[in-house]
């Protein structure tokens, strides 16, 4: 292994990161002495970045990354394929997910790094997986910026029809670049708060339901059971195909818990703070996801049109709570926020990484005065941007590609983080056993069975008609990032060879 790789996993290796200050700030961006190792033998936080984030923004984090407007909005098309068994496909979903970030969780506590999974698999996999997993991850994010900033202006819209769609997104983008702008910190309340009332909400929502579903609803005679999971059709109306392919999009939905490892360099404790919250994500996935659509499928018929509005507005509206329509557009709208915000935090960090490897343009490490990387968030917000236009210039060409060419992006990160664990455990078990303080269950078997079973989905992908055009522009995403590391790898020769010609004249 390399030198660089071992300065990757330390957290030590200060290329650039330091040196690249924004004129003004002081000398390496922090104030005071370096923070202190971890016992894994990890600092604190990454060079330059601030060690702002608390264990309160590290759980909500962790939380509310998987608490999205797929939850609300996207869950109706799984509910809707696969009958009353989508309660079976989030099951599936949510525990291969939880698989992967437990996976995750060891490798960030036994070494809390910058880029955290991008340093992993630099050791594991080598340069070209350390690439490769850093751009996709980023493509992933950037994507999801746009994406959301688009459904964030529909959703405004219906309260301001006057206003033109692309001035929303663009305000709404302006809104967040400048909360990631400030500080760590700034970033970190915002999401605890948007992660508050998302769960706070999703909470409220399984109380009511559940009193609705046992028959306790005051002024409902007729409301209690679960007649509807077996009334229209049966439990699996459509057979057990569509449930199993159904967890491909559910999958998608819980993309974000990864966030609170990407984020533990920048907070107090690293090692711990993503160890409660790698924890804590486990039973409330389970909870809000299979519990919420569990409810969401016994109180309202699946094949009801009441569904094509929402899930959660359906059920609302079932229960008889008034309002229902306006207060479920409130909350995905906070998602879709929420969303944003991690959108930008994310790209950010992970290219800020890239930059420590020479695998990112050096001017992304400039920092602010406040640690803040604010010219890779800058990049996300421009080519997010870019993309918002084409979903009003090019909706059904240029901007379908982008949504179809992320779709296993994040299936294709998480089978890269796992083939980094399975190879990095063998490292530290063997150099530093005292480290693995935070261990995958099951290890080595579960973690062959968490990538047999991403495997088996992304072959589904490739096969199935509903999923093949987002398999093949994923494909292309990908092959695009692996193209870009070859001639990168060649320019790098070329450059390496003329240095050496100049020193031998």
């Amino acid at each position: 292994m390399t030198d660089t790789s071992d300065r990757s996993l330390r957290g030590d290796g200060t290329t650039g990161a330091n040196s690249g200050a924004e004129p003004g700030a002081k000398s390496g961006a922090n104030s005071g002495p370096e923070p202190g190792p971890e016992p894994g033998g990890a600092p604190t936080g990454g060079p330059g970045l601030r060690s702002a984030l608390k264990q309160r923004h590290m759980t909500l984090i962790a939380i509310g990354g998987v608490i999205g407007a797929g939850l609300f909005v996207g869950s109706r098309v799984v509910i809707q394929d696969t009958g009353p068994a989508a309660v079976i496909s989030f099951a599936l979903a949510g525990g291969l997910v939880i698989l992967v970030m437990r996976m995750l969780g060891e490798m960030a506590v036994a070494r809390p790094a910058v880029g955290s999974f991008h340093a992993y698999a630099r050791l594991a996999l080598g340069p070209l997986g350390s690439f490769t997993i850093g751009w996709l991850y980023w493509y992933f994010w950037v994507n999801v910026v746009a994406l959301e900033a688009v459904a964030g202006a529909e959703l405004v819209r219906a309260w301001l029809p006057g206003l033109p769609l692309w001035t929303i997104s663009l305000a709404l983008m302006l809104i967040l670049t400048a909360v990631n702008m400030l500080s760590v910190k700034t970033f970190g309340e915002f999401e605890y708060w948007f992660s508050s009332i998302k769960v706070a909400a999703i909470t409220v929502f399984l109380v009511v339901g559940l009193v609705f579903v046992v028959g306790l609803w005051p002024g409902a005679h007729d409301a209690g059971g679960v007649d509807n999971l077996t009334a229209h059709g049966g439990f699996l109306p459509m057979g057990v195909g569509p449930v199993l392919t159904s967890i491909i999009p559910a999958v998608g939905f819980f993309t974000g818990a990864e966030i609170a490892a990407l984020a533990a360099a920048e907070s107090a404790e690293p090692g711990r703070n993503v160890a409660r919250a790698t924890r804590s994500v486990v039973l409330r996935v389970l909870l809000f996801y299979v519990g919420s659509i569990f409810l969401v499928v016994a109180i309202v018929p699946w094949s009801s049109d009441k569904l094509n509005g929402g899930p959660y507005i359906a059920a609302l509206q079932e229960i008889g709570i008034p309002g229902a329509d306006t207060m479920m557009r409130i909350l995905i709208l906070i998602a879709v926020l929420s969303s944003l915000n991690a959108g930008l935090y994310s790209a950010s960090r992970i290219v800020f990484a890239l930059t420590r490897e020479g695998e990112a343009p050096r001017g992304l490490t400039k920092l602010s005065r406040s640690g803040v990387p604010r010219r890779a968030i800058l990049l996300a917000t421009v080519l997010g941007y870019v993309a918002v236009v084409f979903a009003y210039v090019s909706p059904d060409t240029v901007f379908s590609f982008i949504v179809h060419s992320y779709g296993a992006v994040a299936l294709f990160v998480y089978l890269l983080v796992a083939l980094s664990q399975l190879r990095l455990r063998k490292r530290l078990e063997r150099e530093d056993p005292d480290s693995l303080t935070l261990k995958m269950w099951g290890y080595p078997y579960l973690s062959w069975f968490t990538i047999g079973a991403m495997v088996v989905v992304i072959a589904a992908m490739a096969i199935l008609p509903a999923t093949r055009a987002d398999f093949a522009a994923s494909l292309l995403t990908v092959a695009v990032v692996l193209t870009s590391y070859a001639f990168l790898r060649r320019r790098r020769r070329a450059q390496s060879a003329a240095g050496l010609d100049l020193k031998s004249d």
